[in-house]
C-alpha cells in the first residue's frame, strides 16, 4: 500500500488551517499521516492541528522553506512513499489524494505532480489575474526556462525518494525565496515533473490584494532565480534536462 503524508506549513493561520484540515478529513482516500509544521506561531495553530488528528512539528526558523523542509523530513522519517504539500489556506477537493495516488501508481516514472489554484476570498478580477497572469505566467516562463514543468507550492506532491535526494542541495534554510521554485530548479534530469491543470485546489487570494504582498512575492521569485543562477546557469540546467529527454525518448516541455 502506498503511504501518503500531507505536509502543511502554518504560521499564525489557525482559521485557514482549520478549513484545510476539514477538507482533508473528507478525502475519499484519506492521508496516512497529516503533518502540520508550526512555524513559531503565537496563535492556536498547534491546538487546531492536534484537534484534527494531525501531528505537529515545531520549526523555530521562520520562513516557508524552513517549515516545508522540516515537514518533508518528518514525512521521510515516518516512512512516506508520497509527500503531499498544501498551504494552510489550501482547500483540496475530496478526491485530491485519491487522484495523486492513482497518478503515481499508474506512472512509475513520475517524480512530482502539481496543479493550479482556484482562488477565493477576493474579487473576480483578482482571481483571474492571480490564476492567469501570476500563476499562469510562472508556469509558462519557469517551465520554458527549466525545460520541465515547475511546481506550485499550494498544490503539489512528490515521491519521498526525490526529497531524500534533494533535501541537502536545495536552499531550505533561506526565508526570502520560494520553496516551490527552488525545489523545481533542483530537480535532476531523470526526475519527471507534471503540472496537471485539472488537479485543482482552492487557494486564498489574499496575497494579491495588496501591492506590497504582490511585490514581495515577485521579489522573492527573482531572488530565487538569481541565487540559483549564480551557482549554475539555469540554461545549463535546461540543456541537461533536454539532453536526458532526448536520450530517453521523453516528451519535452511545451
Amino acid at each position: 500500500m502506498t503511504r501518503v503524508s500531507v505536509v502543511i506549513p502554518s504560521y499564525n493561520d489557525s482559521g485557514m488551517l482549520a478549513g484545510c484540515l476539514a477538507a482533508l478529513a473528507l478525502q475519499t482516500r484519506p492521508a496516512d499521516e497529516l503533518i502540520v509544521v508550526d512555524n513559531a506561531s503565537t496563535d492556536d495553530t498547534a491546538a487546531v492541528a492536534r484537534a484534527a488528528g494531525a501531528r505537529v512539528v515545531p520549526e523555530a526558523v521562520r520562513g516557508i522553506f524552513p517549515a516545508t523542509a522540516a515537514g518533508f523530513d518528518e514525512a521521510l522519517r515516518g516512512g512516506a512513499d508520497i509527500i503531499g504539500r498544501l498551504d494552510a489556506d489550501s482547500v483540496p477537493p475530496t478526491d485530491w489524494i485519491e487522484r495523486i495516488v492513482r497518478e503515481f501508481e499508474r506512472d512509475a516514472d513520475l517524480t512530482a505532480l502539481s496543479g493550479p489554484g482556484d482562488f477565493y476570498g477576493s474579487t473576480p478580477f483578482i482571481h483571474w489575474a492571480a490564476e492567469n497572469i501570476y500563476i499562469g505566467g510562472y508556469i509558462w516562463f519557469v517551465g520554458w526556462l527549466l525545460g520541465h514543468d515547475p511546481l506550485f507550492g499550494s498544490n503539489l506532491a512528490l515521491r519521498a525518494g526525490a526529497w531524500s535526494r534533494l533535501r541537502t542541495s536545495v536552499h531550505r534554510g533561506i526565508r526570502e525565496i520560494h520553496d516551490d521554485l527552488d525545489l523545481s530548479i533542483h530537480f535532476e534530469p531523470d526526475m519527471v515533473t507534471r503540472f496537471d491543470r485539472s488537479l485543482r485546489v482552492g487557494v486564498s487570494a489574499r496575497p494579491f490584494e495588496s501591492l506590497s504582498g504582490l511585490a514581495r512575492r515577485v521579489e522573492w521569485a527573482f531572488s530565487t532565480l538569481a541565487l540559483n543562477w549564480r551557482e549554475r546557469s539555469l540554461l545549463e540546467r535546461r540543456a541537461a534536462h533536454k539532453a536526458w529527454e532526448k536520450g530517453h525518448g521523453a516528451q519535452a516541455f511545451l
